[in-house]
């Protein structure tokens, strides 16, 4: 069973889906793409493809081995990510080839559904308390939000009203039946992070994301002793290299890493044993696509300690194509009262359609994030 080809698509809204078959002709599907950055992760697998055409595709842990080591420069969102996709992909084929789902060889289930969550207020939060009674109408009982925009290094409390104001709106329209996810989406330095989280607290949030940016998540400890919220981050940190450093330190509840960035199933379920051993949840980040989903749900149904799921259905960044367009059959994720039933077919347990991805990838895309600045010209996070 040995890898003949390797095919590339760009489609609509702003993802990159990765194609193997094998000599014998089972196809896997893979999603490995930055946001953003679709040509360059792109270029990434293609050059990774040299290596892999011809290799024997079920050697999944030897491949990801060398795709990592084997290049003397290691890890960071592009690489990671490319090995990411084409990690996807060989256990899709893997699990075809002997009909089981992924999580069957990883351990098998430990649950029948997973519970998932959906955004709300796009990209500069508004009208949140409506988008949440929609929600709950719509069977969900979690939610996810941006919990400001831009935010200067030291702002306004002006800001921090707003931020506590559209919370507050949510507990007034539904009151606490719903999980409230509030991301601070890196947005937010230390100082305002410790401000900001005080004043959200009586809302009795399900969880602060990201309340800095990684490469500060030595301020996590700080924060997390000043505060009772639940403090998840993850989405920007990439193999278990990254994470050991944050477990070992502590000052965090709930780890996301991205199974299209950190490494793939296999690499973040290593991830989720050590989250484990430390008595921290995950819940995989994934404002992606289909083949994203799938690869994180067949994580969640072999963990433990997974928490949540996000999934990227009527998401902001959603313009012009949706999860489920690239499906035979979006029913797969049938959401209900809030959760999605065990994947059962082999591999992903989805099937692609393949008609679809071609047309779009006519289309394509060339989805880049805003730049923003605050209000004296400065350059701001997004």
């Amino acid at each position: 069973m040995k890898i003949r080809t390797m095919e590339l698509f760009k489609v609509p809204p702003r993802w990159l889906f990765l194609k193997i078959t094998t000599d014998d002709g089972i196809v896997g599907w893979g999603e490995p793409i930055v946001e953003g950055k679709a040509d360059t992760v792109r270029a990434a697998v293609e050059e990774m493809s040299e290596y892999l055409i011809g290799k024997e595709a079920g050697n999944i842990e030897d491949i990801w081995q060398v795709l990592y080591r084997a290049g003397f420069y290691r890890g960071g969102p592009i690489l990671t990510s490319a090995i990411s996709g084409i990690e996807q992909a060989l256990w899709d084929i893997k699990g075809k080839r002997l009909g089981v789902p992924v999580y069957d060889l990883l351990g098998g289930k430990v649950r029948d559904k997973m519970r998932v969550y959906v955004w709300i207020g796009g990209d500069k939060p508004s009208d949140v308390a409506e988008a949440a009674k929609q929600k709950i109408a719509e069977g969900y009982t979690a939610v996810k939000m941006n919990g400001t925009e831009e935010l200067a290094w030291i702002d306004t409390h002006e800001k921090v009203e707003q931020a506590v104001e559209r919370i507050a709106s949510i507990r007034e329209a539904v009151g606490y039946k719903l999980g409230v996810g509030i991301d601070f989406h890196g947005r937010v330095h230390k100082t305002m992070a410790k401000v900001l989280i005080k004043e959200l607290e009586p809302y009795k949030p399900m969880f602060i994301e990201e309340p800095v940016l990684p490469e500060n998540n030595e301020a996590l400890l700080e924060i997390a002793k000043s505060a009772s919220t639940p403090i998840a981050t993850g989405e920007r940190m990439f193999t278990r290299w990254d994470f050991k450093n944050l477990l070992a330190q502590g000052g965090v509840d709930i780890i996301q890493p991205d199974l299209s960035h950190a490494g793939g199933i296999w690499e973040v379920r290593k991830i989720a044993a050590m989250a484990e051993a430390y008595d921290v949840a995950i819940a995989p980040h994934c404002p992606l696509g289909p083949i994203a989903l799938a690869a994180s749900l067949q994580l969640d149904f072999c963990s433990p300690n997974a928490f949540i799921q996000e999934q990227s259905l009527g998401i902001h960044y959603n313009q012009g194509s949706d999860l489920l367009d690239y499906l035979t059959d979006p029913g797969v994720f049938g959401y209900e009262n809030g959760y999605v039933s065990r994947l059962t077919a082999p591999g992903l347990g989805i099937e692609v359609n393949e008609e679809k991805v071609r047309e779009m990838a006519k289309i394509g895309h060339q989805w880049r994030n805003p730049v923003w600045r605050n209000f004296d010209g400065s350059v701001a996070e997004w």
